[in-house]
């Protein structure tokens, strides 16, 4: 009797002790998939990031490459440089160049020279939370600007559209995806991504805007697209897109101090009646947030006129629409 009463304790400390171990395995195991589920997660964030930068800087290569071209051009003294439908520039550093649709003096027009100077802050990526502080200086300055955004669902990115409209600024469409490899695959796939951001904006602003910034700008080289096709597609349908003849510098690969965008601004303002300046509000130029109440300060003190884009403007054109058949 005691030998069957033994046996049955034996039978139930090896039943508690597999089950312990069946604990075990399970808690490590579950353990185990949280952490792998953390690392996957971390990684996939790593992987956007990573992708972001990659294509800021094939931004920055084609700027380069178009800058390497247009002082080979104008030392060559080639006849594309002559082309009567694409004005070049020498600015490096830029996205593409800053380039304008006007004609010019050769030396531009000066500072003091100028009777009366238009100069339309623009802004391209947006909208991020440098939007919101971006919004907040022009407010306090009594200015208005221009915006060239991109696809953002997320419920702060909708209140920041609403709020550019509201404020008197002026929305335009920059691209849905701001992927190059992407819009810039066929006629078809850019008319897709500009038409949902259109549609998108007017869902959430009530206003269908019809003003476009080419990602790259119209003069881009990473397109698989011919250029002339989609700007005879936008003249066709009554859109106008808006290149830049300034830029601040803060799209390239090389950092600048908030001093240095304001002196690039100021630098090449002084050469137009007319300026567009390119900038950036995605979530990472903090240095142009920077960099914007003294810019208005100095424009101001020159006697500019800051004024946002509106359908009387005319536009500064990489290659002049009017041109394309």
């Amino acid at each position: 009797m005691e030998e069957k009463t033994n046996g049955l304790r034996d039978q139930q400390m090896r039943r508690r002790r597999i089950n312990k171990m069946k604990m075990y395995i399970l808690t490590f195991g579950a353990v185990w998939i949280l952490i792998l589920s953390i690392l996957s997660t971390v990684l996939l964030v790593k992987l956007i990031v990573l992708e972001d930068r990659l294509e800021r800087i094939e931004e920055s290569v084609i700027s380069v490459e178009q800058f390497v071209e247009n002082q080979n051009q104008k030392n060559a003294g080639s006849p594309e440089e002559k082309k009567p439908d694409t004005v070049q520039d020498n600015t490096a550093g830029y996205e593409t160049g800053a380039q304008s649709a006007e004609p010019m003096t050769e030396e531009g027009t000066k500072a003091e020279e100028a009777e009366h100077r238009k100069v339309y802050l623009t802004f391209d990526d947006g909208p991020s939370e440098n939007t919101a502080r971006i919004l907040d200086i022009l407010k306090e300055r009594n200015i208005k600007a221009t915006f060239f955004v991109i696809g953002n669902e997320e419920e702060e990115a909708k209140a920041l559209y609403q709020r550019i409209v509201d404020e008197g600024h002026t929305i335009g469409m920059h691209s849905f995806t701001h992927k190059y490899d992407v819009i810039y695959q066929s006629l078809e796939a850019y008319v897709e991504d500009m038409r949902h951001l259109q549609s998108y904006l007017e869902e959430i602003t009530g206003v269908t805007t019809n003003l476009i910034r080419f990602p790259g700008g119209s003069s881009n080289h990473v397109s698989n697209v011919d250029m002339r096709e989609l700007i005879r597609y936008l003249n066709e349908e009554g859109f106008t897109y808006f290149d830049w003849n300034v830029a601040s510098g803060d799209a390239t690969s090389q950092v600048y101090t908030p001093d240095e965008l304001v002196q690039n601004v100021i630098n090449d303002v002084v050469k137009y009646d007319t300026s567009v300046v390119l900038m950036h509000d995605s979530s990472a130029k903090s240095t142009t947030v920077e960099a914007l109440a003294p810019m208005i300060d100095q424009l101001e003190e020159m006697g500019a006129e800051l004024l946002p884009i509106d359908e009387n403007t005319q536009p500064v054109q990489h290659i002049t629409a009017e041109n394309v058949e």
